[in-house]
C-alpha cells in the first residue's frame, strides 16, 4: 500500500493523522479502511470518479465486492455508502482526538489530581487545627 507520509526508522508509531493510503490491492484497500475505521478522526475518501468525501467513518463492511464503508460527510446530516471499488485513496486530514491520551497519560493526569486533593485536604485541616 502507497504511504505518502515519511516513515520514522523504528517504523510506524503513533497516530495515523496526515498520512495518505493509495491502495494497490482489495487487501490493501481493506486494511486502509479498517485503519480508517479506529482512527478518531475524519478521514478523506477519494473516489475514482474524481470526487473527494471528508467525514467521520462510521462503519464498513468487508464481503468480498459487495464491501462497503459509510461516513457521515462534515457538510450533510446524511450518512453516504461507498462501495470499496469506488475508492481511489483514504487520507486521514482531521485531527486524531485521541493522540497523546494513553492509558499511561490518564493514570498520571490521575495521580496529579489525588496528590493535589491530598495537599488541598491537608491544607484545609491545618488551617481548622486538626492537623
Amino acid at each position: 500500500m502507497t504511504d505518502t507520509k515519511n516513515h520514522s526508522p523504528g517504523g510506524v508509531t503513533g497516530s495515523a493523522e496526515g498520512r495518505v493510503f493509495q491502495p494497490a490491492s482489495f487487501a490493501e484497500l481493506a486494511e486502509a479502511v479498517e485503519l480508517a475505521f479506529d482512527y478518531r478522526g475524519d478521514v478523506t475518501v477519494s473516489l475514482k470518479s474524481g470526487e473527494s468525501l471528508s467525514g467521520y467513518l462510521f462503519n464498513r463492511q468487508v464481503n468480498g465486492s459487495d464491501s462497503y464503508l459509510e461516513v457521515f460527510p462534515s457538510d450533510s446530516s446524511q450518512a453516504r455508502h461507498i462501495r470499496y471499488d469506488q475508492i481511489a485513496a483514504i487520507a486521514f486530514t482531521g485531527e486524531d482526538t485521541a493522540t497523546g491520551k494513553s492509558w499511561e497519560t490518564w493514570i498520571a493526569k490521575k495521580d496529579l489530581e489525588r496528590r493535589a486533593e491530598v495537599e488541598r485536604v491537608a491544607a484545609d485541616a491545618q488551617a481548622r487545627g486538626i492537623l
